[in-house]
């Protein structure tokens, strides 16, 4: 019996899964990061119409499997950098989508082309399991274990080389999966196994492709200034990081700087992190003075109220707010900044340009992820700053809509609250969005914070402010003096920045400088801090509901029923109102539904061997673990961000962790005899989840403080008998399907990958309304599903 090509498949699913990794990072460049989720979807509606091909065309495939096979993975080392290629030819401009009518056509062209890889990767794989599909659970252990090996070596490959470089190399690996297949299937003439390992090499000399980013992105529109320059750039998997200097039209980086001040900052380079910025590198030579424009924004508030602080300072990016601080004459500056390119920039690359400012006496730099880093310290902090860390383009745009952002979420603003001295402040300085939406949803955010943690009467712990562009809101660890709101409202007269609320604020003090047609903030305020305040809340044009760890979603502003009013006024420039970020994800949904039911199941329903596929059972059972899967990886993936304090570490460890564990799975499904195993799984995973669900906030917070490495370890023992338990259910199927109706395993192929298609974005969208925790039962429910169809099974 011929062996089934199990290294081959390995290769070429780590390709592949390497692929849709370094995907989200280059659309995360040359468009938007929240591109993952058409990325996610156009892998698996690939994966499916690629079962839908096999199962019209199997007849004629199958005598020529080991021919095919190697073709599909020689075709998708073409059609990788071929599709990245061609969609950047594409003029789409998702800012336009919603008024352009041709951009939603543009839009669709960019997700085919996308696809196509991946219907290469897709025939590969799923003719393996339709050749072997007696021996599915060690295929797919194979399958889903190079699939782990792939995202865990895209992400750390990143750390070292640019992503269109990598794009080569996996153009590489790919050729070398042919070679592979070529030796194992022990394919004529021989000389495949050289010619396609040559081409392998000759692939990685070739020239990368290179990113063009986006027109409208930050960096774009910095680089079309005359005498703008690139002068350093660095990749990593969190980002690529990009400093422009400008000698002829010099770059003046003071967000909200008050129309009062009468000084400028000095000589500044503008740092940009996927194109997205910047943020400002600024000359320092020791001396304080320069720095008097930083006295001129709303974020020095809190240095008027409290002396010498110690002051923490949360995304410290190129360094301003430690600036800031340090000219304000803070006793001592932690700083805390995710990204190390960012931070290596101010530390070794610009190091004499910045003073040394990381090496000054009194302040220390720590590369962790924000939230993480609170939840871990035990000091104690008379001021906590949270950087302003987005550019407002990106922010008015509602670009963000999509974000995770454990930052600004109930459970983060209480996290601040306790790492504060008794009297320390929080200080959060925003961007200012008209009408307000993201001031007010800070504000209700603070209030329901300080509630949970035990302050009887929050409205006299609240300050907020606004300059022309940025807002900034205090909360206090104690009731502000009357000493305090005497110095807030002298800072707030001598720079003209309005005062939106301090405790017993009379409506008269509100709008005052910078004028609106009425005083919208402050009235939200009030109507925050009343006992109408989710009634104000649910009437409210924008969704300001508080964000919380389980819908962290801070950034989405829109709702339904007011899009029709917002899309009414775009011809009198009311479209910038409009959250597109949601809307983009419905139209991605709508259009994976569309391209699955078009590339995969149409042509299934028209075909003349629809009458000899199997039943409704059969085709519900592999819908549903297709559903479940990706529901359950998606929401795990988020539950394990906050614990391992690092996006990056999450993904890679829940995703690897996930697949490795999915794959000792299969393989012991197969050994195990059981005639119930799936039943027996699928009530593992529901005992599991709701095990988790209890435990795992209270078991994070008690060992948030732990090393990386002993975290990292705690997440995968967490994972492994939970995902061992996901690798049950498909493998099973289709042994059960090999023993009935072998033929029809492209078919079950084919509608697992259109479920995977659909849950990819329909997960998230069920996340932003409902949280993740309704993900992860309604995942245990699908699953339940999946196991009383396989009774059913003919």
């Amino acid at each position: 019996m011929q062996r089934p090509p199990f290294i081959a498949i390995g290769l070429l699913s780590s390709c592949v899964l390497a692929y849709e990794v370094l995907l989200t990072r280059m659309f995360s460049i040359v468009l938007w990061h929240h591109f993952a989720y058409m990325i996610i979807s156009a892998a698996m509606l690939g994966y499916g119409a690629s079962g839908t091909a096999l199962t019209l065309l199997k007849e004629k495939i199958a005598p020529h499997f080991g021919a095919v096979y190697m073709l599909a993975a020689a075709a998708l080392a073409v059609l990788m950098p071929a599709a990245f290629w061609l969609s950047q030819q594409v003029p789409f401009n998702p800012l336009e989508l919603l008024w352009d009518p041709a951009q939603p056509g543009r839009l669709l062209t960019v997700y085919l082309l996308m696809m196509l890889p991946f219907f290469c990767g897709g025939i590969g794989i799923g003719l393996v399991f339709a050749h072997f599909g007696r021996q599915s659970s060690r295929v797919y252990a194979c399958d889903i274990l190079g699939a782990g090996a792939g995202s865990l070596g895209a992400i750390v490959v990143l750390f070292f080389i640019q992503p269109a470089q990598v794009l080569t190399a996996l153009t590489a690996l790919a050729l070398l999966a042919a070679a592979v297949a070529a030796a194992e299937l022990k394919l004529r003439p021989r000389w495949l196994v050289e010619l396609f390992a040559g081409l392998a090499v000759v692939a990685l000399a070739l020239p990368a492709i290179p990113l063009h980013l986006s027109p409208y992105k930050d960096l774009s529109q910095a680089l079309a200034i005359t005498g703008a320059r690139v002068i350093e750039e660095s990749s990593s998997p969190l980002g690529q990081v990009t400093v422009v200097e400008n000698v002829q039209v010099p770059l003046r980086n003071a967000p909200g700087m008050s129309l009062n001040a009468t000084g400028e900052p000095p000589p500044q380079l503008g740092v940009f992190v996927d194109g997205n910025g910047p943020s400002a590198l600024t000359r320092f030579d020791g001396m304080l003075a320069p720095l008097a424009y930083l006295d001129q924004l709303t974020s020095a508030l809190p240095y008027h109220l409290i002396e010498r602080p110690r002051v923490l300072v949360l995304g410290a990016g190129a360094g301003s707010d430690v600036l800031q601080a340090l000219y304000h004459g803070s006793a001592a500056i932690d700083a805390v900044e995710l990204d190390r390119n960012v931070t290596d920039l101010v530390d070794r690359r610009f190091k004499d340009y910045a003073g040394n400012l990381y090496g000054r006496p009194g302040v220390h730099v720590y590369a962790a992820e924000a939230r993480g880093f609170v939840n871990a310290s035990r000091q104690r902090y008379d001021l906590i700053q949270v950087a302003l860390l987005d550019s407002f383009g990106t922010a008015s745009a509602g670009l963000y809509g999509l974000s995770e952002n454990y930052l600004y979420t109930v459970e983060a603003l209480q996290a601040d609250l306790n790492r504060l001295a008794p009297d320390g402040m929080l200080a959060v300085t925003r961007w200012l969005t008209l009408p307000p939406r993201g001031a007010l949803k800070l504000f209700a955010t603070a209030v329901t914070a300080l509630e949970r943690n035990g302050a009887s009467n929050p409205a006299s712990r609240l300050v907020m402010i606004r300059g022309w562009k940025t807002v900034t809101l205090l909360v206090k660890n104690s009731e502000f003096s009357a000493k305090e709101i005497a110095a807030v409202r002298e800072f707030c007269r001598t720079r003209s920045f309005d005062l939106v609320y301090y405790p017993g604020m009379r409506a008269s003090e509100a709008n005052r400088y910078n004028q609106l047609a009425q005083p919208y903030f402050h009235e939200g305020a009030v109507a925050l801090l009343s006992p109408q305040r989710q009634a104000f809340i649910d009437r409210y044009k924008f969704y300001i509901e508080p964000a919380t760890d389980d819908r962290p979603h801070f950034f989405r502003f829109f709702k339904w029923n007011a899009a029709a009013e917002i899309f009414s006024l775009r011809e009198q420039g009311g479209m910038p109102l409009l959250d597109w970020s949601y809307p983009l994800l419905v139209a991605t949904l709508l259009q994976s539904i569309a391209a699955s039911a078009l590339l995969i199941l149409a042509p299934l329903a028209l075909s003349r061997c629809r009458r000899s596929l199997p039943g409704v059972p059969v085709a519900l059972y592999f819908l549903a673990i297709g559903f479940a899967f990706m529901f359950m990886e998606i929401a795990f993936i988020q539950k394990f961000v906050l614990f391992l304090s690092h996006p990056l570490y999450a993904v890679a460890v829940v995703l690897c962790a996930f697949l490795l564990f999915a794959a000792a799975g299969s393989w012991l499904a197969g050994r195990w005899q059981a005639a119930n195993k799936v039943m027996l799984a699928v009530s593992a995973m529901g005992a599991l989840s709701l095990l988790y669900l209890a435990i795992l906030p209270g078991l994070f917070q008690a060992l948030i403080h732990l090393p990386d490495a002993a975290k990292i370890f705690i997440s995968v023992l967490l994972i492994a008998p939970l995902a061992m338990c996901m690798g049950v259910p498909f493998p099973t199927g289709l042994t059960r399907l090999a023993g009935t109706k072998e033929e029809a395993i492209p078919w079950a192929w084919a509608i697992n990958g259109f479920a995977s298609v659909v849950g990819a974005v329909l997960a998230t969208l069920l996340a932003i309304h409902l949280g993740f925790a309704s993900v992860i039962l309604l995942a245990v429910l699908i699953y339940a599903l999946a196991g009383v169809a396989l009774r059913r099974f003919a």
